[in-house]
C-alpha cells in the first residue's frame, strides 16, 4: 500500500510552523528545474543546503553546466520578483555544496542494467548511492534533516525514494524529511519557475542510458 508522503510532509511543516524552530536541512539537488519549487517551498521552514552530488549525469560537460545552473538559480530567486519576500529571503541565504564527481562509482554500480527502462532496479541503485552520500555528508556536518528533489518528478518513485531515505535515517542517525514533492502542483509550480528563470531543462536524467533512451524515442 503506497504512503501518501505529501500529507506526511504537510504534518511536520505545520508543526515546524508551530515551534517556530528552524532546522537545518541537507537537501540534494539534483538539477536547477527540478530545485526551483522544492526550494521555494522549504525555504519558508530550513536554512538550506543544496548538496549536488549526481555522479550519474554524464558526460562532464553536462554535470558542470547543470551545477551551474544551479548556482544561477539561487542567486536570480532571491531577489523575489516572482516569489514571496518570505521565502526569497531563505532562498538568499541557500548555500551549495558539492559532492565529488565519481561517474566511475556510478558505471560499476549500474553495469548489468545499462538496457533496463527508465525507473527499473538501475533508477533504485542511483537513488541510494546519492541518497547515501547526502545522508554521510549530513551526519557528518551535523544536519536536523535530509531530503533529495527527486521525487518532484512525475518519473521518480516517491515511494522507494522515501524507503531509501527511511532507511539512510537508521544508518546514519539523521531525520529524513518524508516528502512527495511533485503533488500539489509541485511539478507543475517547477516547470513555471523553470520558464520564468529560462533555466536549461534536460529531457534525460543525467546518465547516458536514460540519454540513449531518449534518443530512440
Amino acid at each position: 500500500m503506497n504512503v501518501n508522503y505529501r500529507l506526511i510532509l504537510d504534518k511536520t511543516l505545520a508543526d515546524l510552523q508551530a515551534s517556530g524552530a528552524r532546522p537545518r536541512l541537507l537537501l540534494h539537488a539534483c538539477c536547477a528545474p527540478c530545485s526551483s519549487a522544492v526550494i521555494e517551498e522549504l525555504a519558508l521552514y530550513f536554512d538550506i543546503t543544496l548538496y549536488f552530488y549526481n555522479p550519474n549525469i554524464y558526460p562532464q560537460s553536462e554535470y558542470d553546466f547543470r551545477l551551474a545552473e544551479l548556482h544561477r538559480l539561487i542567486r536570480e530567486m532571491s531577489t523575489y520578483d516572482v516569489i514571496s519576500k518570505e521565502a526569497a529571503e531563505g532562498i538568499g541565504k541557500i548555500k551549495i555544496a558539492e559532492g565529488k564527481y565519481e561517474p566511475d562509482v556510478f558505471f560499476a554500480l549500474s553495469r548489468g542494467y545499462e538496457k533496463l527502462p527508465e525507473g527499473d532496479i538501475r533508477c533504485e541503485i542511483c537513488y541510494k548511492l546519492r541518497l547515501s552520500d547526502t545522508a554521510r555528508y549530513a551526519s557528518e556536518h551535523g544536519f536536523d534533516y535530509f531530503c533529495t528533489t527527486l521525487s518532484v518528478s512525475p518519473y521518480k518513485n516517491a515511494q522507494k525514494l522515501n524507503s531509501i531515505g527511511a532507511e539512510l535515517s537508521e544508518l546514519y542517525g539523521v531525520p529524513y524529511l518524508f516528502s512527495d514533492f511533485k503533488k500539489r502542483n509541485g511539478y507543475k509550480r517547477s516547470c513555471e519557475l523553470s520558464a520564468i528563470f529560462d533555466l536549461y531543462r534536460q529531457n534525460f536524467c543525467g546518465c547516458p542510458y536514460s540519454k540513449a533512451a531518449k534518443e530512440s524515442e
